[in-house]
Protein backbone atom coordinates (compact mmCIF):
# COMPACT_ATOMS: atom_id res chain seq x y z
CA UNK A 1 0.00 0.00 0.00
CA UNK A 2 1.36 3.22 -0.70
CA UNK A 3 2.19 5.29 2.07
CA UNK A 4 0.39 8.29 1.17
CA UNK A 5 -2.85 6.59 0.16
CA UNK A 6 -2.48 4.94 3.95
CA UNK A 7 -2.48 8.33 5.33
CA UNK A 8 -5.09 9.45 3.35
CA UNK A 9 -7.51 6.80 4.67
CA UNK A 10 -6.11 6.79 8.35
CA UNK A 11 -7.44 10.61 7.94
CA UNK A 12 -10.64 9.75 6.50
CA UNK A 13 -11.29 7.05 9.74
CA UNK A 14 -10.30 9.49 12.17
CA UNK A 15 -12.14 12.30 10.97
CA UNK A 16 -15.18 9.95 10.99
CA UNK A 17 -14.36 8.13 14.31
CA UNK A 18 -17.11 8.46 17.06
CA UNK A 19 -15.75 10.33 20.23
CA UNK A 20 -19.10 10.26 22.13
CA UNK A 21 -22.36 8.29 22.83
CA UNK A 22 -25.32 10.19 23.95
CA UNK A 23 -28.17 8.22 25.15
CA UNK A 24 -31.15 8.65 24.32
CA UNK A 25 -34.59 7.21 25.05
CA UNK A 26 -36.06 7.79 21.71
CA UNK A 27 -37.89 4.13 20.03
CA UNK A 28 -36.06 3.44 16.80
CA UNK A 29 -38.22 4.73 13.84
CA UNK A 30 -35.71 2.09 11.32
CA UNK A 31 -35.51 -0.93 12.89
CA UNK A 32 -38.18 -3.49 13.80
CA UNK A 33 -38.60 -7.06 14.54
CA UNK A 34 -41.74 -9.00 13.31
CA UNK A 35 -42.37 -12.39 15.78
CA UNK A 36 -44.01 -15.07 13.95
CA UNK A 37 -44.73 -18.54 14.63
CA UNK A 38 -44.56 -21.79 12.13
CA UNK A 39 -45.84 -24.70 11.63
CA UNK A 40 -43.02 -26.99 10.42
CA UNK A 41 -43.53 -30.08 7.81
CA UNK A 42 -43.29 -32.48 10.57
CA UNK A 43 -45.85 -30.70 12.91
CA UNK A 44 -43.69 -28.95 15.14
CA UNK A 45 -44.23 -25.00 15.79
CA UNK A 46 -41.53 -22.98 16.08
CA UNK A 47 -41.16 -19.25 16.97
CA UNK A 48 -39.36 -16.56 14.96
CA UNK A 49 -38.23 -13.27 15.05
CA UNK A 50 -37.30 -11.07 12.23
CA UNK A 51 -35.33 -8.02 11.82
CA UNK A 52 -36.84 -5.55 9.50
CA UNK A 53 -35.19 -2.10 7.87
CA UNK A 54 -37.48 0.74 7.49
CA UNK A 55 -40.22 -2.06 7.20
CA UNK A 56 -38.02 -4.24 4.42
CA UNK A 57 -36.49 -6.83 4.70
CA UNK A 58 -33.27 -4.69 4.18
CA UNK A 59 -31.68 -6.57 0.57
CA UNK A 60 -29.39 -4.35 -0.74
CA UNK A 61 -27.07 -4.09 -3.60
CA UNK A 62 -22.61 -3.98 -3.01
CA UNK A 63 -20.74 -2.29 -5.76
CA UNK A 64 -16.99 -2.83 -6.42
CA UNK A 65 -16.35 0.08 -8.65
CA UNK A 66 -13.89 0.47 -11.37
CA UNK A 67 -13.33 3.75 -12.85
CA UNK A 68 -11.91 4.29 -16.44
CA UNK A 69 -8.26 4.30 -14.75
CA UNK A 70 -8.33 1.04 -13.38
CA UNK A 71 -8.58 2.60 -10.06
CA UNK A 72 -11.13 1.31 -7.15
CA UNK A 73 -13.46 3.35 -5.03
CA UNK A 74 -14.06 2.42 -1.07
CA UNK A 75 -16.36 4.13 1.30
CA UNK A 76 -15.34 5.53 5.08
CA UNK A 77 -18.35 6.48 7.22
CA UNK A 78 -19.56 5.91 10.45
CA UNK A 79 -19.81 2.61 11.87
CA UNK A 80 -20.81 3.45 15.03
CA UNK A 81 -21.81 -0.29 16.21
CA UNK A 82 -18.28 -1.45 15.45
CA UNK A 83 -15.58 -1.60 17.68
CA UNK A 84 -13.69 1.14 15.69
CA UNK A 85 -16.49 3.12 15.11
CA UNK A 86 -15.96 4.09 11.06
CA UNK A 87 -16.42 1.61 8.44
CA UNK A 88 -13.82 1.07 5.04
CA UNK A 89 -16.01 -1.05 2.69
CA UNK A 90 -16.96 -0.85 -0.81
CA UNK A 91 -20.16 1.41 -1.61
CA UNK A 92 -23.53 -0.24 -0.94
CA UNK A 93 -27.09 0.41 -0.22
CA UNK A 94 -30.69 -1.01 0.19
CA UNK A 95 -32.51 -1.80 -2.61
CA UNK A 96 -35.87 0.46 -2.93
CA UNK A 97 -39.37 -0.98 -3.29
CA UNK A 98 -39.92 -1.77 -6.92
CA UNK A 99 -36.27 -1.08 -8.10
CA UNK A 100 -34.29 -3.80 -9.67
CA UNK A 101 -31.18 -4.27 -7.53
CA UNK A 102 -28.50 -3.20 -10.45
CA UNK A 103 -31.00 -0.18 -10.46
CA UNK A 104 -29.97 -0.19 -6.68
CA UNK A 105 -26.45 -0.27 -7.44
CA UNK A 106 -25.97 2.23 -10.36
CA UNK A 107 -28.21 4.69 -7.99
CA UNK A 108 -26.36 3.83 -4.90
CA UNK A 109 -22.51 4.48 -6.11
CA UNK A 110 -24.07 7.58 -7.57
CA UNK A 111 -25.19 9.20 -4.21
CA UNK A 112 -22.04 7.85 -2.33
CA UNK A 113 -19.41 8.70 -5.01
CA UNK A 114 -20.78 11.01 -8.04
CA UNK A 115 -19.47 8.05 -10.24
CA UNK A 116 -21.64 6.42 -13.15
CA UNK A 117 -20.42 3.10 -14.23
CA UNK A 118 -20.55 2.40 -17.93
CA UNK A 119 -20.93 -1.05 -17.52
CA UNK A 120 -22.39 -3.42 -14.77
CA UNK A 121 -21.37 -7.12 -14.22
CA UNK A 122 -23.01 -9.38 -11.76
CA UNK A 123 -21.12 -11.06 -9.68
CA UNK A 124 -23.37 -13.33 -7.13
CA UNK A 125 -26.48 -12.43 -4.00
CA UNK A 126 -26.47 -14.27 -0.70
CA UNK A 127 -28.76 -14.15 1.85
CA UNK A 128 -27.05 -11.41 4.57
CA UNK A 129 -27.86 -13.18 7.94
CA UNK A 130 -30.58 -15.78 7.50
CA UNK A 131 -30.78 -16.73 11.19
CA UNK A 132 -32.87 -13.20 11.50
CA UNK A 133 -33.38 -11.54 8.77
CA UNK A 134 -34.76 -11.92 5.18
CA UNK A 135 -32.52 -10.10 3.14
CA UNK A 136 -31.09 -11.28 0.06
CA UNK A 137 -27.60 -9.20 -1.18
CA UNK A 138 -26.70 -8.66 -5.12
CA UNK A 139 -22.91 -8.31 -5.62
CA UNK A 140 -21.70 -6.00 -8.63
CA UNK A 141 -19.04 -4.97 -10.22
CA UNK A 142 -19.31 -1.50 -11.94
CA UNK A 143 -17.02 -1.17 -14.69
CA UNK A 144 -15.72 2.28 -16.47
CA UNK A 145 -16.76 4.08 -14.02
CA UNK A 146 -16.37 8.51 -14.07
CA UNK A 147 -17.03 11.11 -11.65
CA UNK A 148 -20.11 13.06 -12.79
CA UNK A 149 -21.91 14.18 -10.07
CA UNK A 150 -21.35 15.39 -6.65
CA UNK A 151 -22.40 13.02 -3.92
CA UNK A 152 -26.08 13.47 -3.07
CA UNK A 153 -26.08 12.11 0.54
CA UNK A 154 -28.82 11.71 2.99
CA UNK A 155 -28.62 14.35 5.93
CA UNK A 156 -27.35 11.77 8.06
CA UNK A 157 -24.77 10.17 5.91
CA UNK A 158 -20.96 11.28 6.21
CA UNK A 159 -19.29 9.22 3.60
CA UNK A 160 -15.77 9.88 2.03
CA UNK A 161 -14.96 8.13 -0.81
CA UNK A 162 -11.06 6.40 -1.51
CA UNK A 163 -9.95 5.67 -4.67
CA UNK A 164 -6.96 2.94 -4.53
CA UNK A 165 -5.54 0.78 -6.62
CA UNK A 166 -7.20 -2.95 -7.16
CA UNK A 167 -4.22 -4.88 -5.32
CA UNK A 168 -4.45 -2.16 -2.65
CA UNK A 169 -8.09 -2.70 -1.97
CA UNK A 170 -7.11 -6.28 -1.55
CA UNK A 171 -4.00 -5.62 0.70
CA UNK A 172 -6.70 -3.04 2.69
CA UNK A 173 -8.51 -6.45 3.62
CA UNK A 174 -4.98 -8.70 4.83
CA UNK A 175 -4.23 -5.25 7.40
CA UNK A 176 -7.64 -5.54 8.85
CA UNK A 177 -9.13 -2.34 7.24
CA UNK A 178 -12.02 -3.80 5.45
CA UNK A 179 -13.70 -6.08 7.79
CA UNK A 180 -17.40 -6.20 6.61
CA UNK A 181 -18.22 -9.50 4.82
CA UNK A 182 -20.15 -8.28 2.12
CA UNK A 183 -16.88 -6.12 1.20
CA UNK A 184 -14.57 -9.13 1.47
CA UNK A 185 -17.32 -11.23 -0.20
CA UNK A 186 -17.36 -8.83 -3.02
CA UNK A 187 -13.95 -8.08 -3.38
CA UNK A 188 -12.99 -12.10 -3.60
CA UNK A 189 -15.78 -13.05 -6.13
CA UNK A 190 -13.92 -9.70 -8.28
CA UNK A 191 -10.47 -11.60 -8.65
CA UNK A 192 -11.73 -13.89 -11.49
CA UNK A 193 -12.26 -10.75 -13.60
CA UNK A 194 -8.92 -9.25 -12.42
CA UNK A 195 -6.24 -12.57 -12.86
CA UNK A 196 -5.74 -12.59 -8.90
Amino acid sequence: MRKEKLEELRDYINELKTVEVINSSDKSTFLSIEKKYYKLNNGKVIPREKLLKNGTDGSAAIILPVTVDNNTILVVQPRVNTKETVGVELPAGYIEQAETPVLAAIRELTEETGYVPKKMQFLDSYYQDQGCMSAYNYSYLALDCKRVKKQNLDKDEFIKYFECRYEEALELVELGYIKDINSKYTLEKSKQYFKI
